[in-house]
């Protein structure tokens, strides 16, 4: 081994790499250099004695696989390199299979179906078994069916398991056990394998056949395992298989940052491990080479507050750095001012590149302010992994009801939304639709219409549903001239039957696409209350919220290689670092969610997440929250998240207003946070009446109204405080000139404005 290989690596790094006579576990703090460490020891053990193709090293994505070989190609020369058997469990084990399909009932050229093939299949069986494909929905199912593979739980073992059985009954679903018997019965006939399978079959081929599963376990002398604290129970237990408990075996991992419990993994994984293998040498890798000492010792803070984890005390010979900047925001939008204006400064006068800078939130739905305050300043950004709000389906679904419900002939929203939610109008009858409306030269609309006239033939099963929707959306338009914009929006949602579509399948894509709809919603009654105020427009018309979504849509950014900020989950932003980052949302019942509270596991869970997102900053580290956001047209106070009180107050530098924000607020939160989809009873809302306050052009200028005078102090509960600086008017039409400390200069409508005097 030549000289230089260890003069990258610390004392305990180089611990790590030359141990190689028994178990290790890596415990590898944030920024400690991992992906280091695994790929030399690979190499060591290349450079003695150890064949390639007895190497086994296992990765949970296709990146990090080719990132550990590229490395280890560099270190020891791409011929070697190219024999390891490494890669992610799913091809590691396919290739298994290959070999061996022959001892499961498999030819070795099967397919492999991906989600969609997956999904087919379960809503074929589902048509031939007679079940109602609302209640049993391919997604739903498949998910239960994933959830049993990852779980070793066979079809013969799913079908007697009480348990299960009570809990398919109360989600409606209870001849699931009926559909995965037949799901595997038609797969093994169609000589294909899902992605599950992988796991599944590589475990039945071990577990059925020991001649098998000794000769993999003799050809691989040395087990690594990345990102141990991410195994579930299926790639536990196949290792398990491979490796005895003297076998050389090294797992890396952190059990501070297992944060993806709702995908299976578990942590006790790696909590556990020196117990399954008694003689094992655990080594910490506690040297952060990433972030400052303050943010390093903030963090150690938050984990700290964990009962069940591997303790260690993450340190690092960086230099001191800023304290983590912690500030409150009167609402939503005003914190997603301030981190665009501190985006703005940081780029402009820190010289730190947009690609150098993160927004985490813990959802996808708290994107939408963060890109419409980055638009509103000029600053490029993208979505990591993601689409930006406005392009998300679920949203452009609504949109499309809007437009339609504004503007009938509006062609592409028709196309959007005639059959969905699914109603019967099939691909057929849309285009026959369509060609009438060609030849006749009319809308789309006028064709479907006047389908009696313009579609002769059409049986009387499709006119009715053609005209069931035509019914509909003239009823929307008819409630769009009797109600406010946001009573509108959620009549549409509610009898589109769009919610009961992303309402009746409990996934996590369908937790999220109803978070992205609460969101839209509250983005409509802020676009419709800051009309009132600052315009006096007490019946905002729907094609002028059009016209801004429009101009928010045609705004969203193309890839044309240019730096920008990367908007992201804290789940999405694991393995990653920038050099400044903002841990927006931190509000009790947000992060950590309020389904979290009354569970320890879960409440130690959202802990490691926020543990995640501070450790992702390298030199600066902005923690924020809103003591007040939009909760289904109504504003709801909202209290820090408890996670702030966890952090020495040494290490943070907290503005005037958190400095006060606790007792700002005038009520917390409750167990749950109001929702669309249910959790909360509906508010009721402030009618708004057509009628238009009068103008006039020549409007007194006052010094004074109420409790209001010019160069006195107010309070907004969305812009915050700031000074009065002009009032005009009179009657019903007063209107309050405020210059806001963070929003500038806002003309509010005193008769709809909820402005208190300071002084």
């Amino acid at each position: 081994m030549p000289h230089d290989f260890f003069d990258d690596l610390n004392e305990k790094q180089r611990e790590a790499v030359l141990y190689c006579d028994g178990p290790s576990l890596i415990i590898a703090g944030a920024g400690s250099g991992k992906t280091r460490v695994l790929t030399y020891k690979i190499a060591y053990l290349l450079q003695n004695g150890y064949e390639p193709w007895s190497i086994l090293a296992l990765t949970f994505t296709n990146k990090a696989a080719r990132e550990m070989n590229e490395r280890i190609a560099r270190l020891v020369g791409w011929e070697r390199a190219k024999y390891l058997w490494s890669g992610t469990f799913h091809s590691v084990f396919g290739r298994i299979l290959r070999a061996e399909c022959g001892l499961i009932g498999f030819s070795r050229d099967y397919t492999i179906y991906d989600t969609a093939d997956a999904r087919s299949l379960v809503k074929t069986i589902g048509k031939e078994m007679g079940l109602d494909d609302k209640v049993y929905k391919p997604t739903t199912v498949l998910n239960k069916i994933s959830e049993a593979k990852n779980r070793l739980i066979l079809p013969e073992e799913y079908s007697v398991d009480a348990s299960i059985y009570k809990r398919d009954l109360h989600d409606n679903v209870g001849e699931t056990r009926k559909v995965y018997e037949l799901y595997m019965k038609r797969c093994k006939m169609a000589n294909a394998m899902d992605f599950d399978d992988l796991l599944l079959y590589t475990y039945l081929l071990f577990r059925d056949n020991e001649d098998v599963r000794k000769k993999y376990a003799g050809r691989f002398r040395y087990i690594l395992v990345d990102e141990y604290q991410d195994t579930n129970f299926a790639q536990h237990r196949i290792i398990t298989q491979l490796a005895s408990p003297d076998a050389r075996i090294c797992v890396v991992g952190d059990d501070a940052q297992s944060i993806y419990g709702f995908r299976g993994a578990n942590i006790d994984n790696i909590l556990r491990f020196n117990m399954q293998y008694p003689t094992t040498k655990t080594i910490k890798l506690e040297c952060n080479y990433r972030s400052t000492q303050n943010i390093v010792n903030a963090a150690n803070d938050i984990i700290a507050h964990n009962k069940n984890q591997i303790h260690k005390t993450v340190y690092t010979d960086n230099p001191t750095g800023e304290r983590l900047h912690v500030f409150a925001a009167y609402s939503d939008k005003e914190e997603s001012m301030k981190a665009a204006a501190e985006i703005n400064r940081l780029h402009r006068y820190k010289d730190i590149g947009y690609d150098e800078i993160a927004l985490l939130y813990r959802t996808n739905a708290q994107s939408r302010s963060f890109e419409e305050a980055l638009r509103s300043c000029s600053i490029p950004y993208r979505i990591y992994g993601g689409l930006s709000f406005y392009q998300r389906k679920e949203i452009k679904d609504i949109i499309a009801y809007l437009r339609l419900v504004n503007n009938p002939n509006d062609e592409e929203a028709f196309k959007r939304i005639i059959n969905y939610p699914a109603r019967g109008i099939g691909k057929t009858t849309q285009e026959k639709i369509q060609l009438a409306a060609f030849e006749h030269g009319i809308s789309l609309w006028a064709a479907m219409a006047g389908a009696s006239e313009f579609l002769p033939g059409l049986n009387r099963g499709t006119l009715g549903k053609l005209q069931t929707f035509q019914a509909l959306i003239e009823g929307f338009r008819k409630a769009s001239d009797e109600n406010s914009l946001f009573d509108l929006s959620v009549r549409i949602v509610k009898e589109s039957g769009i919610a009961a579509d992303v309402q009746n399948e409990p996934s996590p894509e369908n937790m999220s696409k109803q978070e992205n709809i609460e969101e839209l919603l509250n983005a409509i009654k802020t676009f419709e209350t800051e009309q009132q105020e600052e315009f006096g427009t007490e019946k905002v018309p729907l094609s002028q919220y059009l016209s801004q979504v429009s101009l928010l849509t045609d705004a969203d950014q193309r890839d044309d290689g240019t730096p920008k900020v990367t908007l992201m989950t804290v789940h999405a932003a694991k393995g990653l670092e920038f050099d400044a980052v903002f841990v927006t949302g931190l509000e009790d019942n947000l992060f950590p969610a309020g389904s979290a509270r009354y569970n320890p596991r879960e409440m130690e869970e959202e802990r490691r997440l926020f543990y995640v997102a501070v450790t992702r900053a390298k030199k600066l580290c902005y923690l924020s929250y809103a003591k007040s956001r939009y909760r289904y047209g109504q504003p709801e106070f909202c209290n820090p998240s408890p996670f702030l009180d966890e952090i020495d107050e040494r290490y943070l530098d907290k503005d005037a207003a958190t400095a006060t924000a606790r007792a700002a607020a005038p009520r917390s939160f409750q167990a749950e946070r109001p929702s669309f989809f249910g959790n909360a009873p509906s508010p009721s809302l402030r009618k708004i009446s057509a009628a238009r306050p009068p103008h006039s052009t020549d409007e007194p200028r006052l010094e004074s109204v109420g409790p209001f005078s010019v160069g006195g102090h107010v309070e907004h509960e969305r812009f915050g405080r700031g000074t009065v600086v002009g009032i005009e008017g009179s009657g019903d039409s007063i209107k309050i000139k405020v210059e806001f400390q963070n929003v500038g200069t806002k003309n509010l409508l005193m008769k709809f404005a909820k402005l208190k005097a300071l002084d």
